[in-house]
């Protein structure tokens, strides 16, 4: 059965690429971008693709944007949208810690709301979280992203509970580092504060933690599964994606309570 999906951050990433692997199986989808120049482009590659999408600016940081989620009319609504950024936290101007969190937490949150309330009335829904493995994996050098999404998950996992009442579903998705550009963007961000002649963080000690980037999984992968889980009428509460990725967080988890100082 075709359904209309509501999804941010739509213009780039996983986002472009899930909005339009959900009009190829049929859904109608609505597919916010956060600038003006993003609409044409993702018109054209949705028109490339043989499909059609809804696109609107919408830049979630932005309560007149915000209020179109409160005017469209939809079955799912995919919290999609996010920044990140790299670096020690133990030096990270906390002004940038307040940005991530002013769009991944904050606005996120208002955006959900919005959502729930909408679903709450219709006493029908879903909303899914575009979480991470940061989510629930703690990442040297990129606390800043990670707690973000740490926080994403708590407010998931409170907001199933909360709404089952209501008929509502709710779910997070943790996608692995997948070859889109986020992950080498967020690792940039740092040099435009970070310097290692005055920062007391060795920029080796860094490097290392950035090789991740050189073993990205291909994003086509996990586009596949967010279309898949989207769409599906029952699937789990958490969809962590590749396999090893979802047993890396698992013992990672274990790691912590095993670790001692």
């Amino acid at each position: 059965m075709s359904k209309t999906i509501f999804i941010t951050g739509a213009g780039t990433g996983l986002g472009k690429g899930t909005a339009i692997g959900l009009a190829k199986k049929g859904h109608h989808v609505i597919a916010a971008v956060e600038i003006m120049a993003q609409i044409t482009s993702l018109r054209e590659e949705a028109e490339a693709a043989g499909v059609t999408l809804e696109v609107i600016k919408l830049d979630i940081k932005n309560e007149r944007d915000q209020q179109l989620i409160d005017e469209y009319d939809y079955d799912i609504f995919v919290a999609n949208a996010a920044i990140g950024e790299g670096g020690p936290i133990a030096e990270i101007p906390v002004d940038r810690v307040r940005d991530i969190f002013e769009t991944n937490v904050f606005s996120t949150l208002e955006n959900a709301q919005i959502a729930a309330n909408k679903f709450m009335k219709k006493e029908k829904g879903k909303i899914i979280f575009l979480s991470s493995v940061a989510g629930l994996v703690g990442m040297p050098y990129l606390a800043a992203y990670a707690s973000s999404k740490h926080a994403i998950e708590a407010f998931a996992k409170a907001m199933k509970t909360e709404l089952e009442e209501f008929n509502v579903q709710v779910a997070t998705i943790n996608p692995g580092p997948y070859n889109t550009g986020f992950n080498d963007r967020m690792f940039e961000e740092k040099w435009k504060w970070y310097n290692p002649k005055e920062n007391l963080t060795p920029e080796k000690s860094m490097s290392n933690m950035e090789q991740l980037l050189d073993n990205q999984y291909d994003p086509e992968d996990m586009i596949a599964k967010m279309v898949e889980v989207i769409e599906a009428d029952h699937h789990a509460f958490r969809t962590a994606y590749p396999q090893e990725i979802e047993d890396q967080m698992k013992d990672e988890e274990q790691k912590s309570w095993d670790a001692r100082v």
